[in-house]
């Protein structure tokens, strides 16, 4: 756990919610890709600054997360960078396996809305690279 009195200055200007975190978006450097959304508190934030790796925050967990513990899916960070109003996180990474989400997809959002038959309905867009059960065992 880092320390109030160790945090490094640039940190005071992130807005971190009332639970202490901050949204973080990974976008993907080659191609610009969306691929997940998650959460950092400052421990995570700070520790992906030093390590140059993607860690976040599991709020199921409460516990950090360094992307790709279990998968090996890792995301090494290129660049780091704060919105307008401070309160998002953007990571600009290399998604090491090419498989961000879960389910074994490139990027978590894989579903989009389209029209079938007069109704709009969610459908998924992007194949399935790795069987999921085979990335997590």
């Amino acid at each position: 756990m880092v320390k109030e009195s160790n945090l490094p200055a640039w940190i005071a200007e992130v807005t971190f919610d009332e639970q202490g975190l901050v949204p973080a978006i990974a976008q993907d450097a080659q191609s610009g890709r969306i691929l997940m959304v998650a959460w950092m508190n400052r421990e995570a934030l700070v520790e992906t600054v030093r390590s140059g790796h993607a860690v976040y925050f599991s709020r199921s967990r409460q516990q950090l997360w360094h992307k790709g513990e279990s998968s090996g899916h890792t995301q090494i960070v290129k660049d780091v960078r704060l919105d307008c109003d401070g309160d998002v996180i953007l990571l600009i990474v290399e998604q090491i396996g090419d498989i961000a989400c879960h389910t074994g997809r490139q990027s978590c959002f894989y579903r989009q809305l389209k029209e079938n038959d007069g109704t709009m309905q969610w459908q998924s867009v992007d194949p399935v690279l790795k069987d999921p059960h085979d990335i997590y065992k």
